[in-house]
């Protein structure tokens, strides 16, 4: 089975993008999740698309969280993830 995938949309001098990867990072490594994060400054679509939701986080490619998360809301969407599979 593969690996659960996240991607984190978020740009540089966001206190709030850094605040989601303090939460996201260590729990992606703990449950070998494939993590990958995005930058959106500089890419004019994806500043329309999520400049005023940042950081925003996909679970398997679909929006599971926008601006913050709690490791319990997370580790909770995580495994209603896996039990979908």
């Amino acid at each position: 089975m593969a690996p659960i995938a996240l991607t984190l949309y978020s740009r540089p001098g966001c206190h709030l993008c850094e605040a989601m990867k303090e939460i996201v990072y260590p729990l992606a490594r703990e449950l070998n999740c494939v993590l990958a994060e995005v930058d959106i400054s500089g890419d004019p679509a994806l500043e329309a698309r999520y400049g005023t939701e940042i950081p925003v986080l996909l679970v398997n490619d679909r929006k599971a969280f926008k601006y913050r998360l709690t490791e319990r809301e997370l580790r909770r969407r995580l495994r209603a993830e896996e039990n979908r599979r």
